[in-house]
């Protein structure tokens, strides 16, 4: 069943047609994970073969189109009619004699979804939707005009309901419980991959009330000069006094996200690296104090970064971004930014990940927060000490 009420995906699918209609788009097919799972409910790991869902503004429900040995993985997850769970026959996976938009481009056909000289919209630029998939429907739709539809359903998704803004608290519970979890491993002669798999015991397991998602992000654990860099993993090789270690980790309720970054040092950390702390938590209060609604992203950047300043820290990269409902690899909706020159206004029930990361030559800082603009201005979902971690 579907974490939402049928009237939620009908109202989202509404939504999603009025921003079709403004661009001229007749057809639009979502290849994005969480964007069918948004529009549908579908929920499989089955984003590594081609599947989309078709959303004509001619039919009052989607098509879910997938690969035939996970429809009744629709059936099971979606709200739509049975009849609107498609599978394709499994030859056309990874064939080189056909290909599933091959079958995709035939049922729109078929089904009235797809008419000559129709504007399909496609998401160019999404993780799943290749160069491959363009060609192979390119081809089966030769008179229909293909526009550039990417982000056009994340943006939709921006506004989040009360019933997302719920499970977002919920995830919320799970984070504060992984983020301690991490920094109690964090200990001299501990292996990373050994703390790593505590994280993810507390993600999964959740709490006594409700289980825990995977996330669209894999735990990060930069240590010692690799927290000159936000993206590493992990290794076997133990904590050790004198290091750092930046921890950013999240939980999620049904592809929900809450992420948070921490940082800890293991000894008494160098003056560079502790005032350093203090002017990122600095800087991230006033973002926080300048995101309320009607204020745009770039207020937000521009109030940290002249707080930053303040302390001798320049960060060039973006301090922030839209999340909520999202898959592997990213848990990021790919909308606004916290950066200078994003002009989108604030509104209530934006969820958004503050993450001023310092980076330097060999050394660095993560200490962010995952807020929620409320009427009053911006709520952290998460109850973290945002200090510095410090263990003897």
């Amino acid at each position: 069943m579907p974490p939402f009420e049928t009237t939620e995906y009908q109202a989202r699918l509404a939504r999603t047609k009025a921003s079709m209609g403004v661009r001229g788009i007749d057809l639009l097919l979502a290849a994005d994970p969480a964007n069918m799972n948004y529009l549908t409910g579908y929920d499989g790991w089955s984003f590594y073969t081609p599947q989309v869902v078709a959303v004509s503004l001619e039919h009052d429900a989607p098509l879910c189109i997938v690969r035939g040995i996970d429809r009744n993985g629709a059936d099971v997850t979606t709200w739509l009619p049975k009849d609107n769970n498609v599978g394709y026959p499994d030859n056309y996976v990874q064939s080189t004699e056909r290909h599933p938009m091959d079958f995709r481009a035939a049922q729109g056909q078929e089904r009235g979804f797809v008419k000559d000289r129709q504007t399909v919209g496609v998401e160019m630029d999404a993780y799943y939707y290749s160069a491959a998939c363009h060609a192979a429907l390119t081809k089966g739709l030769p008179n229909c005009k293909f526009e550039d539809a990417t982000n056009l359903v994340n943006w939709v998704r921006i506004i989040k309901s009360d019933a997302e803004i719920k499970y977002m608290h919920e995830a919320a519970r799970l984070t504060e419980k992984v983020m301690a979890t991490g920094i109690e491993h964090v200990r001299p002669g501990v292996r990373q991959c050994d703390a790593v798999a505590a994280i993810y015991q507390a993600q999964v397991a959740g709490s006594p009330d409700y289980y825990g998602d995977y996330t669209g992000l894999c735990p990060m654990l930069p240590t010692g000069v690799g927290t000159s860099t936000p993206h590493l993993t992990w290794t076997e090789a133990p904590f050790k006094v004198g290091e750092g270690t930046i921890l950013e980790l999240g939980a999620a309720r049904h592809h929900y996200h809450v992420p948070m970054a921490r940082t800890v040092f293991l000894g008494e950390p160098p003056a560079k690296i502790a005032d350093t702390a203090k002017v990122v938590v600095e800087g991230l209060a006033a973002a926080l104090e300048a995101a309320k609604p009607g204020a745009q992203a770039r207020e937000v950047e521009d109030a940290w970064r002249k707080t930053a300043a303040k302390g001798g820290v320049i960060k060039e990269s973006r301090i922030g971004y839209s999340t909520g409902c999202n898959y592997p690899p990213d848990w990021g909706e790919h909308t606004l930014s916290l950066r200078p020159g994003d002009m989108t206004v604030l509104e209530p029930n934006m969820t958004i990940h503050c993450i001023p990361g310092v980076w330097m030559d060999d050394w660095g800082i993560e200490i962010s927060e995952c807020f929620h603009v409320t009427e009053k201005g911006a709520v952290p979902f998460a109850d973290v000490p945002r200090d510095l971690v410090v263990k003897a």
